[in-house]
């Protein structure tokens, strides 16, 4: 491409220029912008074909021609990084804008968690006999057999045995039954009188199913001092009832036989969820089984160097599980280990 005069080369890099001011006016995102830059100063644009021309200018001519496009070339090039400038600035606020965050709107709450079930029946159990003033004491998960069987008047090949069937380790040891152990040793300190609950997790080989699983939660309780009667144990548990379930609640007991006490007997309490009449939350029977019970057994004493003769004493165990799925109508245990956070939200 020849230009054959200088106000013709003039008008065409006055038009380039003019071109290129519009195209970085009207530029809309980078991209476009890098188009249009190639357009300006790219291998095929216009101001490169007049630059290749040159060389067919008169030796006089090309020097002003070419300060002329250089000139021009010079000045797109402070147009092009100028116009870039104000694109990505123009870009920057348009993001901020678009991502910016309004202050005044409420702010998403965290997620706050909140006591299982059975922690929370826990709790209150332990509450009603800290005021009762009892105190609580804790023992080993892993027990012997001594303390888990032998020293509660379980001795070897006991059918009770078979009835506690239970996880056993190397060297005689054995996941703890019942928190009874905790009884034993509690005994065995000679500090008496004695008014303890025993809260815990306790261990039995049951297969997994709606009423039972293989590691549950007990509280059991003893007092022992002189003079400890039948009649005390059926008043305290009257009143443990009644702190539990309100007042009015009733209770009754009935026969029954553990090795470690005698006598021994099972304790029911009138429904809460009918007052007794009936309903599905105790099948229509009025009353809601509770827990096992008893005076603690004179061989069970006197194996923990208690003197029966001078002292008395009575004792108690419930499952945590129980009462809190009667508490709060719970079909089936395995509810309360799935940590199924739908579930446990409902309580």
């Amino acid at each position: 491409m020849r230009y054959v005069d200088r106000q013709e080369l003039e008008r065409r890099l006055g038009e380039i220029r003019a071109a290129a001011e519009r195209g970085f006016a009207d530029v809309a995102d980078l991209k476009a912008f890098e188009e249009m830059r190639v357009n300006i100063f790219g291998k095929r644009s216009e101001l490169t074909a007049i630059l290749k021309s040159l060389g067919a200018l008169s030796q006089a001519e090309r020097p002003a021609a070419g300060q002329l496009i250089n000139g021009l070339r010079e000045e797109l090039e402070r147009l092009a990084a100028d116009a870039k400038t104000a694109l990505s600035e123009r870009l920057l606020k348009k993001q901020l804008y678009d991502e910016r965050i309004d202050v005044t709107m409420p702010g998403k709450a965290p997620a706050y968690g909140h006591k299982h079930p059975i922690t929370r029946v826990l709790d209150d159990l332990k509450n009603i006999f800290i005021g009762m003033g009892y105190e609580i004491a804790e023992g080993p998960e892993v027990e012997t057999d001594y303390y888990n069987f032998e020293a509660l008047n379980i001795p070897a090949n006991h059918p009770a045995k078979d009835e506690q069937d239970t996880f056993y380790t190397e060297g005689g040891f054995v996941l703890r039954t019942q928190t009874s152990p905790v009884q034993v040793r509690t005994l065995e300190k000679g500090e008496l009188p004695i008014r303890i609950i025993a809260p815990g997790r306790v261990y039995r080989s049951d297969e997994v199913d709606a009423t039972h699983s293989p590691v549950f939660h007990q509280v059991e309780g003893l007092v022992v001092d002189r003079g400890v009667t039948m009649g005390d144990l059926k008043g305290s548990l009257q009143v443990f009832a009644e702190e539990l379930f309100g007042k009015g609640t009733r209770v009754r007991f009935r026969p029954h036989h553990f090795p470690f006490t005698e006598p021994s007997a099972e304790m029911d309490a009138s429904c809460f969820a009918c007052g007794g009449t009936g309903c599905h939350v105790c099948k229509d029977s009025g009353w809601i089984e509770m827990l096992g019970c008893g005076m603690v057994h004179p061989k069970v004493l006197r194996m923990s160097g208690v003197d029966p003769d001078i002292y008395s004493g009575f004792a108690f165990g419930m499952g945590v599980e129980r009462i809190a799925m009667q508490r709060y109508g719970i079909t089936d245990m395995r509810l309360l280990y799935e940590n199924d956070v739908k579930f446990l939200r409902q309580f």
